[in-house]
């Protein structure tokens, strides 16, 4: 039970961790590597406006999150529009972003556990005898909603179709009159706000640190890989791949293997299945 029950609250962390990642290269094409940045600067951002100046904590959560947007939009319109196309630049430039945004948090003196949010909802309940902080089942809640809510958005309203026509033919989309920039700068802000919301539900469960940046970074990229890069179904149904075997390591071998099986995931998928369980690269195969 235990298994289970941590299993299903990991699981839809790494999916809430990975879907901006997913979106934002399904619909342009570019593996954004600031992803992790986006993460923590939302966090930290959330953390300024609730403790520093005061705000509603919620109200905080909602001016970062529109903070956040803004920063995405920008790294496109500014940085990435220039190298679209070329995915090394694209790769190197915002994994630059990241890093500056990151190593720019540590120099100005940003570590330790200074830096938390206030859980959503403090206490525990008991699942089958098992003990699950009462935030943790918010997670799940709020993360099953966010998933349906995505599907929704994509499928029956009209930038959400946009969007997806962009991310199934990019070429019959301009011939429709769907502008292919506007629309990336709008997943690259979507991507941000999802980043950063997922920032903000899973910050409180731990600390506001650099290091929590890269690592999700690694996590959204293993997902990605796993699931098929540009396939929002399989990053989810990845993610509980991925989820679950973390935890069982977590169980029979201690707390050090998390990231070791991340790392195995990816080494697996690309030995055996380069474009992952639902990509839509070419395999191996068919390029020699």
């Amino acid at each position: 039970m235990d298994i289970l029950v941590y299993g299903i609250v990991n699981s839809i962390s790494l999916a809430l961790i990975a879907l901006g990642f997913a979106l934002i290269y399904g619909i342009s094409r570019v593996a954004n590597f600031a992803h992790g940045a986006l993460y923590i600067v939302c966090g930290f951002v959330t953390w300024s406006f609730f403790h520093a100046l005061g705000l509603n904590y919620f109200l905080s959560i909602v001016l970062a999150l529109i903070v956040v947007a803004v920063i995405g939009g920008l790294i496109y319109q500014l940085i990435l529009i220039r190298v679209r196309g070329m995915p090394i630049s694209e790769i190197i430039a915002s994994y630059a972003i990241g890093l500056a945004i990151l190593e720019g948090f540590r120099w100005w003196g940003f570590k330790g556990m200074t830096y938390t949010l206030p859980t959503f909802w403090d206490g525990t309940i008991t699942i089958g005898g098992t003990p699950v902080d009462l935030h943790r089942v918010l997670v799940v809640i709020i993360g099953a909603v966010v998933v349906a809510l995505l599907w929704a958005f994509t499928h029956y309203t009209k930038i959400g179709l946009a969007l997806r026509s962009m991310a199934q033919d990019e070429r019959a989309a301009l011939m429709l009159g769907i502008d292919s920039d506007r629309m990336a700068i709008l997943a690259m802000a979507f991507g941000a706000v999802l980043a950063g919301f997922a920032g903000t539900l899973l910050l409180p469960l731990g600390n506001i640190t650099v290091d929590n940046g890269y690592r999700v970074l690694i996590l959204a990229i293993s997902v990605c890989i796993v699931g098929g890069l540009g396939s929002w179904m399989g990053s989810i149904i990845a993610a509980f791949l991925i989820g679950f075997a973390q935890i069982l390591a977590v169980s029979y071998l201690g707390a050090q293997y998390q990231m070791v099986v991340v790392l195995l995931a990816i080494i697996l998928t690309l030995i055996l299945k380069p474009s992952g369980l639902f990509g839509r690269q070419k395999e191996l195969e068919e390029r020699v």
